[in-house]
């Protein structure tokens, strides 16, 4: 079966200096590792023909599909605070867009799919293990319902590619609503080209924000949008104890989806000062530090915007302190409705801030699990008795009691029956996340051993993540006590 997508381009109707066309890289010996079906039908893909030798080759680089227009996008950003006029797509082609069926548009990204201009040296391309971790990363965040890019297909190039040694090759496609970036805004504004960026916020309305376009002000409402979105974004990352490890501004999407999953990691026992990243050496992208970060990026957009927002220098700037004020207020209004959640809390009472920080002061200096802690209170919802499997989580199990004391004085002032209660909090506390060393685990193997049954075990686990799944139990277990600190790295 000829495998066909239908394109439908827009990126590449704007100016050339947005982009640069050029086709992917060969690859070898193109071999279809996990192609992901059920999302290729919620695009309207032809699965069936995708899923093939043939579609192995048209989503590695080794060819490439009728109406695709590959290109290398452009854009800049502050990595680690520190500001690169020009980055960009440096082992990553955006093959086209598509629409699907419910009238969504989305792009397709091959990412590991050679140099181009923007690769700064490096080789394009991308090693097995961390084309693994996006695919089954962004897929777990897909379940436990936060944004996210996904991840259509993995294939291997047949190619070595040499980072510390020499490791397997492989090309992810990747979809994303979008793949424009703060980053992108800053790559003109750092160019001074206001048409550019003109050009490319009427674009991003019109692709994300299209109410934005028929309001008094469309930046003014688009910037606005984006700086909700993020909020909203970062209080999920917080809620499921996600670190995403490189909130570089060209790591952040306008869309509001989490993009880019290199070092990224989740909490075992709760430390808000929990890093990850190898290179994140001073904490900047901590766990506790993400909403801070976020603000501080938008604020780099807002400056791209400013010729826009206001006529004169102060009032622009005026105006946009008063759009990101708001970040504060949506961020901690997602925050605490996602805490309320997990804790089975619908009202709102103006104690609940101060009983969700209590209860994680507890958390950290307890040593406690992150997910197991909220997973277990569910039955802690409707029977008291429950709470031993709660308090066996802290180093200090009293300091739980007096908490669960005062949740519990709380609890009455709900109209929802304690049933009701454990029913929802099951909803807000998945049982499995993607356990750090799980999958380490699963990666090693595939890459060591071309053993994708541990892969295929955990993504199964992991598409089902509230559910409790008995047999599972493994899954939901944090990694043995004593090891060496856990350490992620960028991958390229």
């Amino acid at each position: 079966m000829t495998a066909q997508i239908p394109f439908d381009n827009s990126y590449v109707r704007l100016p050339p200096s947005f982009y640069v066309a050029m086709s992917p890289s060969h690859a070898s010996a193109p071999r279809m590792l996990r192609f992901n079906r059920l999302l290729a039908e919620r695009l309207g893909l032809d699965a069936e023909g995708l899923d093939t030798p043939e579609g192995a080759a048209l989503l590695s680089g080794a060819t490439y599909p009728e109406g695709a227009e590959p290109v290398a996008l452009a854009y800049a950003g502050h990595q680690f605070g520190h500001f690169n006029p020009q980055l960009g797509d440096g082992r990553a082609l955006l093959l086209g867009e598509i629409v699907a069926p419910d009238g969504a548009r989305f792009d397709l990204q091959l990412k590991g799919s050679g140099p181009t201009p923007f690769s700064r040296g490096g080789d394009g391309r991308a090693a097995l293990g961390p084309v693994l971790r996006e695919y089954l990363v962004s897929e777990a965040m897909a379940a436990l319902g936060v944004p996210t890019t996904r991840a259509l297909a993995m294939v291997a190039t047949g190619d070595p590619v040499f980072r510390d040694a020499a490791v397997p090759g492989a090309v992810l496609t990747r979809v994303a609503s979008s793949h424009i970036r703060i980053g992108t805004f800053q790559y003109f504004a750092a160019r001074g080209d206001r048409d550019a960026l003109r050009r490319l916020a009427d674009h991003a309305i019109a692709r994300h924000d299209p109410e934005a376009a028929r309001a008094e002000r469309p930046i003014h409402t688009f910037l606005a949008g984006v700086i909700a979105r993020q909020a909203r974004l970062v209080a999920q990352w917080m809620a499921i104890g996600f670190v995403h490890g490189v909130m570089n501004t060209d790591n952040m999407s306008i869309s509001g989806e989490t993009i880019d999953y290199g070092p990224c990691a989740f909490l075992d026992a709760y430390d808000p000062e929990t890093v990850f990243s190898s290179i994140d050496r001073d904490g900047r992208y901590a766990y506790a530090n993400q909403p801070g970060i976020a603000q501080w990026n938008l604020t780099r957009l807002a400056e791209c915007l400013l010729p826009f927002l206001a006529e004169g220098t102060d009032a622009a700037i005026e105006e946009a302190q008063g759009l990101l004020a708001g970040f504060a207020e949506a961020f901690n209004a997602a925050y605490i409705a996602a805490f309320r959640a997990k804790l089975g809390l619908v009202g709102e009472d103006e104690g609940d801030a101060r009983l969700v920080e209590d209860l994680l002061s507890r958390m950290t200096v307890g040593l406690a699990d992150f997910t197991l802690t909220f997973r277990r209170l569910c039955e802690s919802a409707v029977d008291p008795a429950a709470d031993a499997e709660v308090r066996a989580l802290f180093q200090d199990p009293d300091s739980f009691d007096a908490w669960a004391m005062r949740w519990r004085a709380r609890t009455p002032r709900e109209e929802t029956s304690p049933e009701d209660r454990r029913a929802a909090m099951r909803l807000a506390n998945p049982a499995f996340i993607p356990r750090n060393h799980h999958v380490e685990e699963a990666i090693a193997a595939a890459v060591e051993r071309e053993d994708f049954g541990p892969l295929d075990r955990l993504l199964k686990v992991l598409s089902h993540p509230f559910d409790d799944q008995p047999d599972a139990q493994f899954y939901a277990e944090p990694a043995p006590i004593g090891g060496a600190p856990f350490r992620t790295f960028c991958g390229t």
